[in-house]
């Protein structure tokens, strides 16, 4: 006998139907991400705090062109990290994941390692800068597919209510990388003479990414895919079918078409966070020593502190963001760096060590008020079938352009205006933009992700959400996979017993598509 096909508002969803996270795999998961992300910036960190060395051993110029050749290279790696993820993130939404996944790390650690071993200007003449640059286009392009499917990862493992936490330990990682690189160089330069550090010291770090990468790769490679990538089995299909008619750069015109507010919103939030993270991370350990007068050693000491106390604040942050929502802490954090950058760089300025470490915290607080809920605001912006792929554009493009840029940027103004406190005054204007992308933004915290079904951590959970799945605010049924010729309705709950799950397995068929800006995070 055929029925008529229900409305959404009818529907009635069984405990079934909503995923329970599993925990074990879970914590897996996160820590194999986390290394990956401690990874990325330890590569980076490693760069910048021996770019004097490699200055002399593969730009042998006189100042500055040595020092500016250094620059551009690790610039490369910012400059090619989009076009990684307009490659790898379209393949993670079409193969899985974890592959890219562990893909990613084996690729930027081989190619740290490999920055290690490479022979100087004096032994291989031009060939030596050369082949930095093409391990520095490897780092580059792999790092393009690593946060972004990170977070895509992490947010798709984790439950609602507590995504926010769960996804703060990728950034915890990420500035303990950094940290680390520091903290690393740093001990080498003490053990070693100048001369012995300029001759083989330098290596180093750079060689203790591969067992680094190689436990990573092991962790990455006992991971399960996550629950919603593997829901959408059947819109994967269908995604590889237009890929092969379409080609992946109309298949990504097509996304900046439907998704370009989101991915305008995004580009807001990155700009923000990362404005002011490599601010903290790139730009200050260049104005501690040559604009307050501060050794390299004394610097670390001041910033490498900060760094693990953003790090351990982190999760604080996200667990907060999951209680009263991503929106109220991110436009806290718009708030605090318009008014507290200047005074922060005013305290840095008054050559004191307590007032350098305060300046630096202030800027601390400020980067975890974004940097927190990046990793589970930014993915609930997407549909599932389509979000590493937007993730690998939007933030990779963000960090090019902005991220990767800060340091560059305000060194010419500080150089254009004559002025010490033009830092404080690009915070400002970041943390401005970032406040008119988190207005624009729907709220997502305890929200179920955009073409997946709600995400729990217990049996009960399931019970109590599939029960009162239409009193709570929270969860919108347009944005689920729900195919409702499948589904059954209160009237039918006794003459459904027998039938199977019905919408955890609908994924990419029913009323959820995530087009519409509504649906797909818009305000």
């Amino acid at each position: 006998m055929s029925r008529t096909h229900p409305s959404p508002d009818r529907v009635a969803l069984s405990p079934d139907d909503i995923h329970v996270v599993d925990q074990p795999e879970m914590k897996k998961a996160l820590r194999a991400t986390l290394l990956g992300n401690f990874m990325e910036w330890f590569d980076i960190g490693v760069f910048a705090y021996v770019m004097t060395y490699i200055a002399a051993v593969f730009f042998p110029l006189p100042d500055p062109w040595g020092q500016l050749a250094t620059f551009a290279t690790l610039a490369v790696t910012f400059v090619v990290r989009p076009f990684g993820g307009l490659v790898l993130g379209p393949l993670g939404d079409r193969i899985g994941r974890r592959a890219i996944l562990a893909f990613t790390i084996i690729m930027m650690s081989l190619g740290t390692f490999l920055i290690g071993c490479l022979p100087g200007y004096s032994a291989w003449g031009l060939a030596a800068p050369i082949l930095l640059i093409l391990l520095k286009f490897v780092q580059g392009f792999s790092t393009g597919g690593e946060y972004a499917g990170a977070a895509t990862f992490i947010a798709e493992y984790a439950s609602d209510r507590r995504r926010g936490f769960w996804g703060s330990f990728l950034d915890l990682g990420s500035y303990l990388g950094f940290a680390a690189a520091a903290a690393l160089v740093t001990v080498v330069e003490l053990v070693t003479t100048d001369e012995q550090m300029l001759a083989w010291g330098w290596r180093i770090p750079f060689w203790v990414a591969l067992p680094l990468g190689l436990i990573g790769l092991y962790m990455r490679s006992h991971i399960k895919e996550s629950h919603a990538f593997e829901a959408q089995s059947e819109q994967v299909a269908q995604d590889e079918r237009e890929m092969e008619k379409t080609g992946m750069w109309r298949q990504i015109g097509s996304l900046i078409r439907d998704f370009w507010p989101q991915i305008l919103m995004g580009t807001a939030l990155v700009m923000c966070a990362q404005v002011v993270g490599y601010a903290v991370t790139t730009y200050m350990p260049t104005y501690l020593t040559e604009t307050l007068g501060y050794d390299t050693l004394h610097g670390n000491a001041l910033l490498i502190p900060v760094l693990i106390i953003v790090s351990v604040g982190l999760p604080l942050f996200g667990a907060l963001s999951d209680r009263i929502g991503r929106r109220p802490v991110m436009i806290t954090g718009c708030v605090v760096g318009i008014l507290a950058a200047i005074p922060a760089f005013r305290l840095m300025m008054l050559g004191h060590t307590w007032s350098t470490f305060l300046g630096l915290l202030i800027m601390g607080v400020i980067m975890m008020f974004q940097v927190s809920v990046q990793a589970s605001a930014l993915p609930s912006l997407f549909p599932t079938d389509r979000r590493y792929t937007a993730m690998g554009l939007m933030f990779n493009v963000a960090v090019g352009l902005f991220g990767g840029t800060t340091g560059l940027v305000i060194s010419a103004l500080q150089n254009l205006f004559g002025t010490e406190m033009m830092g404080a005054y690009y915070i400002m204007f970041a943390c401005l933009v970032g406040g008119i992308g988190v207005y624009c933004m729907k709220e997502s915290s305890g929200r179920n992700l955009i073409g997946s079904m709600p995400a729990v951590e217990h049996e009960e959970e399931a019970q109590e959400v599939a029960a009162t799945i239409h009193e709570n605010e929270k969860y919108d049924l347009s944005t689920m996979p729900i195919d409702i010729s499948q589904i059954r309705t209160d009237g039918d709950a006794a003459a459904s017993s027998t039938a199977g799950p019905s919408a955890g397995t609908g994924a990419g068929s029913g009323a959820a598509g995530g087009s519409g800006q509504e649906a797909a995070g818009v305000r």
